[in-house]
């Protein structure tokens, strides 16, 4: 039986798109769903929005407790009353991506035309179709100018999009630990996970759905790998190093020796409940594909050349996924046009999985650029 079911929909906030999208792959797709979540309040003048953008395993369940996985949310850190995005002050808006599986247009929905379940036969999507979609949430609250868009990992490449998409429709932009482009070492990260979910007999080219069944074996390699790629080496060598896990002498065999290998079962295990395989492959894809330096003729600074939105691009030392150099070009196109943009490169040994964790210096260097700028 599928590990992922829709089946507490009651909690999921939906808005039926009925704008047609043209996507990237040529396809149009109409009148489907998009789940989003919302947090604080929208004031009278509509001018205290900020859209939060998740990244590949997220979604729209940002903070406090996340009603299908009885979890927190995934920045629970950075986003409630008195925290970095103050849900006192600000209006925080974060949508499912199209793809996903938590309520929004993805390969688990029902295809009208074929009474099945697409699978594969899902259009492939870009990150560009996602922010397409996601405008519509802003044309739903009547939302004419965000305060800000905020986004890490591929939440970043979401922020850049939009801002480049829609260069008047938000006063700042917050891109943290992300790139312009991914990296030949990304797409092979990528790549990996997605043939570990392909090549489970579970998979069925995708159809496993149909079979009550779910790639999870696959799908469990995909996370582990990936999240190897979220840590640091001095992160993993100073939590685990090379403990043993529940037993005093190595036992010659191949159940977890050591505490990293049962950490990483854990992680893939706990994965595989809450996520579907196919989405995987699709934002995957969409991330590999993001190239805003191609789409503006090999300059990234034509991406922005239309917006006067305030930019503050964070990185941290210890990512090596989205490495500050990669951050840094994005301030350099910036810059190359005049416009208004920070930058900090935060130390934390946490590496990319940063901005999501406990980093007191960047949580305060978030509150300080979006507070200071919500006054000017």
């Amino acid at each position: 039986m599928s590990a992922f079911v829709m089946n507490n929909k009651e909690n999921i906030k939906t808005l039926i798109i009925k704008k047609p999208l043209k996507l990237d792959c040529g396809q149009t797709i109409s009148d489907y769903p998009l789940a989003y979540e919302t947090y604080g309040s929208l004031n009278e003048n509509k001018d205290n929005a900020i859209l939060v953008c998740h990244a590949l395993t997220g979604d729209q369940f940002v903070t406090g407790l996340n009603p299908i996985t009885k979890k927190e949310g995934w920045w629970s850190y950075a986003v409630g009353p008195n925290k970095s995005i103050d849900t006192n002050k600000y209006f925080v808006i974060c949508a499912n991506v199209i793809g996903g599986c938590m309520g929004s247009f993805g390969p688990n929905h029902f295809d009208q035309k074929t009474k099945k379940i697409y699978g594969t036969d899902f259009p492939v999507i870009t990150i560009n179709d996602i922010v397409n979609a996601q405008v519509n949430l802003l044309d739903h609250f009547e939302i004419n100018k965000l305060f800000s868009v905020v986004g890490g990992s591929m939440g970043g490449m979401q922020v850049l999009q939009f801002v480049s998409n829609f260069p008047e429709r938000t006063k700042t932009a917050v891109p943290i630990a992300c790139t312009s482009s991914h990296s030949a070492q990304n797409i092979a990260f990528n790549e990996l996970g997605r043939q570990a979910i392909t090549a489970d007999h579970n998979w069925i080219d995708g159809k496993y759905s149909s079979k009550n069944i779910v790639p999870d074996k696959g799908l469990a390699v995909a996370r582990m790998a990936a999240h190897i790629t979220y840590l640091s080496k001095k992160g993993l060598q100073e939590k685990f190093g090379r403990k043993l896990q529940e037993r005093d002498d190595l036992k010659f065999g191949f159940d977890a020796d050591f505490q990293i290998e049962s950490y990483l079962r854990y992680q893939g295990s706990v994965f595989v409940d809450r996520f579907d395989a196919n989405s995987y492959l699709y934002i995957t894809r969409a991330m590999d594909y993001f190239d805003l330096v191609k789409q503006f003729g090999g300059n990234l600074s034509n991406a922005f050349k239309n917006t006067k939105a305030k930019f503050f691009v964070i990185s941290f030392t210890s990512d090596w996924l989205y490495p500050t150099q990669e951050n840094k070009d994005i301030v350099i196109a910036l810059n190359a046009i005049g416009a208004n943009v920070g930058f900090v490169e935060i130390e934390s040994d946490k590496g990319h999985d940063s901005f999501l964790l406990d980093v007191p210096d960047f949580l305060e260097a978030l509150k300080n650029f979006l507070d200071k700028s919500y006054i000017e």
